[in-house]
């Protein structure tokens, strides 16, 4: 008779023989009892359950193991370059590290310059030339010292927390994407006006015919978050209807959430489901003004090289390596030189399963993918910037004043700080042609001087008519400051 064992036997086998024991040791655990002969088949089946359960995480424990054995480094040169602060990280490889670097770049509005990626193998060094929008060096201490702490020794790259990532235990976010159209932007502040929701901060992005939103609002009454689970459901089914609109062609989706985000990531990540990307024969910008991006397999170097070439702009940086790292690509060399108006973005990447571009299709896409994540931000149109004291329903207001002029705006940025609403907008006339400037004018006086200023660049007042994928998105002919009347939005009451 089989005695039965108290405790659990241990077999520990370190350094097992497979493709990684030449770089580390691998454990494994498995978990065995002397039981009755009926009950043996069932607790060698937990056995195995439980040593695979706890192979598939050695990877990832060693990972963490090998980032606290060499922790991230960060060195800030301002001495090297007369013209641009040098940043240099030094970190453990793993896949979205090159992104998350760039990003908290990004949302400390860093222009990137000059930029060398290698993080081939096990081990990643970025080297980035940086200045302010001004194109000054970094200088502020407070501003160094935040950088040395976020991407340096002092927290891991796992507990990165951004600028630009919003925590929304206190708010709801609402993400919309749908075909764009004339007013959809006036049609949908108004709903959540109605609805007696209070927009803390939103961005809108249009491109190719779509329009995708991330709405950060509070109930209008207690300032949180909106926990009903009853009044959340309406809210989605009457922002749905509105996005609906009368194209019964493509879908349009609105999802509810609380959380943590990241908002211009989240936008790339919901236009790219979308797949915005798609062309029709006359949509996007005109060939002239389209970025030019190819795509080649090197097979004597085992990789496929992604070049670019575009006018350079602020974040442009971000938004192709936020499309190749979500499209579950690994750029391991790269190089970027961005000292004049024209930007140049050279990478060379693998699947994450190791595998080259495998065929035109694949290669079409990326390059679609590329293209967009480009012009998604691309700003259309004359920039007006609107600061005031917060209220609800003030962007309802302005957006409606804004259609009532015929201006259709490209692209939004809206966001609460201190009590003050800080708002800006991309204009251009709903039929094409430059602004008015009297219409402005019109605007500024019923709007308030002091409140909306005009950030004006001559090339967005003068031009011919262009055609825009994106130029439709708050026009539009309607005068009604309420859209219920129109029958627009349907009755859930």
């Amino acid at each position: 008779m089989c005695m039965r064992q108290k405790g659990p036997r241990l077999n520990l086998h370190a350094f097992s023989e497979g493709k990684h024991s030449q770089n580390r040791p691998s454990l494994w655990i498995s978990f065995g009892y002397c039981l009755d002969l009926k009950n043996q088949e069932h607790s060698s089946r937990i056995a195995m359950e439980i040593s695979w359960s706890y192979s598939r995480n050695m990877e990832d424990e060693y990972q963490k193991f090998i980032r606290r054995m060499n922790p991230p480094r960060v060195v800030i040169d301002n001495e090297s370059c007369k013209n641009a602060t040098i940043i240099q990280v030094d970190s453990a490889n793993k896949h979205g590290i090159l992104l998350e670097v760039v990003q908290v770049l990004t949302d400390l509005n860093f222009i990137v310059t000059k930029a060398y990626i290698s993080s081939d193998g096990g081990w990643f060094m970025d080297v980035f030339n940086v200045t302010d929008p001004e194109g000054n060096k970094i200088t502020d201490e407070e501003i160094l010292d935040y950088i040395q702490k976020v991407l340096g020794s002092e927290t891991s790259f796992t507990a990165m927390k951004s600028v630009g990532v919003a925590s929304t235990t206190e708010s709801t976010v609402i993400e919309l994407i749908g075909t764009d159209r004339p007013g959809l932007l006036s049609e949908v502040s108004a709903v959540l006006t109605h609805l007696k929701c209070n927009v803390l901060n939103a961005e809108v992005w249009t491109h190719n015919t779509r329009a995708a939103f991330i709405v950060q609002v509070t109930d209008d009454e207690s300032g949180l978050a909106i926990a009903d689970t009853e009044r959340l459901s309406i809210i989605k089914q009457m922002l749905c209807n509105v996005l609906k609109g009368s194209n019964k062609a493509r879908e349009a989706k609105t999802v509810v959430s609380h959380g943590v985000i990241h908002t211009e990531r989240r936008l790339h990540q919901m236009m790219l489901a979308d797949r915005d990307y798609e062309r029709g024969s006359d949509a996007g910008l005109g060939e002239t003004q389209r970025p030019e991006v190819n795509v080649v397999n090197w097979y004597d170097k085992d990789c496929s090289v992604v070049t670019i070439r575009c006018k350079d702009r602020p974040k442009l940086l971000f938004d192709t390596i936020c499309t190749l790292t979500d499209m579950e690509y690994v750029v391991f060399h790269g190089h970027v030189d961005a000292e004049g108006p024209e930007a140049y973005q050279e990478y060379c990447i693998r699947h994450v399963d190791g595998s080259l571009v495998k065929s035109d299709a694949e290669r079409q896409r990326v390059i679609q993918c590329i293209e967009s994540a480009i012009e998604r931000r691309v700003s259309e149109g004359l920039k007006l910037e609107l600061c005031t004291t917060d209220r609800i329903g003030l962007l309802s207001d302005v957006t409606r004043i804004f259609r009532e002029n015929s201006l259709t705006v490209t692209r939004a940025e809206v966001a609460t700080r201190g009590g003050k609403a800080v708002n800006t907008f991309y204009v251009r006339d709903a039929s094409g042609y430059r602004v008015d400037s009297k219409i402005i004018d019109l605007i500024r006086k019923e709007i308030g001087q002091t409140i909306l200023k005009v950030k004006c660049n001559p090339q967005e007042l003068i031009g011919n008519p262009q055609e825009s994928p994106t130029r439709f998105l708050f026009g539009g002919l309607f005068k009604s400051k309420s859209f219920c009347n129109f029958g627009l939005v349907r009755s859930y009451s």
